[in-house]
């Protein structure tokens, strides 16, 4: 690249940040970083009705939360309203818009006798030449658009897409209510910023000929278009709720890591060989359009949670800790104000990480150590802590009673193997008894790590307890 490259992600705050939009957000990030440019963030408020305040905190928390940081913004539209303005007066004053006073109700009357004619149902341009202009009367601002010829797009990705003028309108750049439209300020905001590449769904693209046009008439020259597919469920059809959780932090608090989530979506349309799991710093490295798929990419939620799983048992204790802590305040095995240390928390993480899927799963796992009191399954109580164990279960306390600490595994591991020989047992007859007694499941990190964990005297305590009603 002879430019400095200049990116944007410019969402809409009319709700929560969307997986789609977060591969494209991801996408123009590892653009601009590949390249050493810059990454602009700016909030495309116009639709003063459906963008909330709610809406930009969450959208700036997902990113935030995700590692996407960008070097400029969060502008917000509305905050360049002047700007705007001089640009339609700029396009009035050289005759490439005009000022249209059609009501609503006369606009949908024309629509339906071009429908009934067999015409395309788009403005017939009645106020293009028009020459009275009543004082007070509520009006928008249109853009002339040019009616006879074609508009050629060069997208990166697709090569050149030709639109025919004949199927365009002269669409507006002003409402009656004095706010500007999309295809109006997003080609002023990108040629104001500087701009270079538009990477964006492929569902912008039938906007990309009006926009095309304005910044012809304004005289900027037209960024490079790359238009990524777009993300579809397991059945073919559009991402949406039915196919499960599509808000970003969503995904946090069902315990996936902000790493696993991109290294997903990076690899949804784009690749590097055959390597599924990627660093940031890898991705930056090799990431170019070169390799961006334009077919449809399918979103899979068990290939996610594989991702999640590999990222959770590479990743060290003291990257998982914060995640997992705030896991176990969400799941309520942890008070907001609790006095477990980060250390205690650290402890733990070892001896989860490795079998489970997301942090939710280790936050559940890690109660029997948080949680002072044993909350038992009943029917893994009934089933295992029969009367016949107890007998183990005073032996197992008496060598451990002899035991310094802290404690040993092997010497741990040999107090256990001598317990069920001299009784003829196998060890698993031992061994889920006392799983049951020190976490209350039939599922639990290795036995042997469970009583190092718990320590000397929280184990002999749970077994003693075991058998109280």
């Amino acid at each position: 690249m002879t430019e400095e490259v200049r990116v944007r992600f410019a969402p809409s705050p009319t709700g929560y940040l969307h997986i789609g939009g977060v591969r494209t957000a991801l996408f123009n990030w590892l653009f601009a970083r590949h390249h050493k440019g810059t990454f602009v963030l700016r909030i495309e408020d116009t639709d003063r009705e459906r963008s909330t305040e709610a809406s930009i905190q969450e959208i700036i928390q997902s990113m935030q939360w995700l590692g996407l940081d960008w070097d400029e913004g969060p502008f917000r539209q509305m905050e360049r309203k002047k700007l705007y303005l001089e640009k339609a007066k700029q396009l009035l004053d050289a005759g490439k818009a005009y000022l249209c006073y059609c009501t609503a109700e006369e606009l949908d009357h024309r629509r339906l006798m071009a429908k009934e004619q067999g015409a395309k149902p788009k403005y017939d341009g009645k106020c293009r030449t028009r020459t009275e202009f009543p004082p007070g009367m509520p009006h928008v601002i249109r853009f002339k658009c040019p009616q006879e010829g074609t508009v050629v797009v060069k997208d990166l990705l697709r090569g050149n897409v030709t639109f025919d003028l004949a199927e365009q309108d002269d669409f507006i750049l002003f409402r009656s209510d004095g706010t500007p439209t999309y295809n109006f300020v997003v080609v002023v905001d990108d040629a104001d910023m500087g701009i270079t590449h538009v990477i964006r769904g492929d569902d912008h693209l039938s906007n990309t000929p009006r926009q095309a046009l304005m910044y012809d008439a304004l005289g900027y020259p037209r960024p490079q278009f790359a238009h990524i597919s777009m993300i579809l469920g397991e059945d073919k059809t559009r991402l949406s709720k039915r196919h499960g959780a599509t808000a970003t932090l969503a995904y946090r608090d069902m315990g996936y890591l902000p790493q696993a989530l991109i290294n997903y979506l990076a690899r949804l349309g784009w690749s590097h060989g055959d390597q599924e799991l990627f660093t940031a710093e890898e991705m930056i490295e090799h990431f170019s359009l070169e390799h961006v798929t334009t077919s449809a990419a399918v979103f899979n939620p068990e290939k996610l949670l594989w991702v999640n799983e590999q990222w959770i048992q590479k990743s060290t204790p003291e990257e998982l800790v914060d995640g997992f802590e705030r896991a176990c305040i969400r799941e309520g095995i942890l008070p907001e104000e609790h006095g477990q240390s980060r250390d205690e928390l650290l402890r733990v993480i070892p001896s989860l990480q490795q079998r489970a899927k997301t942090l939710v799963e280790m936050a559940h796992g890690s109660e029997f150590y948080l949680n002072n009191e044993v909350v038992f399954d009943e029917k893994a109580k009934t089933k295992f802590l029969t009367p016949e164990i107890q007998p183990l279960f005073d032996a197992l306390i008496a060598g451990l009673e002899s035991m310094d600490e802290p404690l040993d595994h092997d010497a741990v591991e040999a107090l256990f193997k001598r317990t069920v020989e001299e009784a003829g047992l196998k060890l698993g007859k031992l061994a889920q008894p006392v799983r049951v007694a020190l976490t209350g499941k039939t599922a639990s990190p290795g036995i042997y790590d469970v009583v190092l964990l718990l320590g000397k005297q929280r184990t002999i305590d749970r077994l003693k307890n075991a058998f109280q009603e």
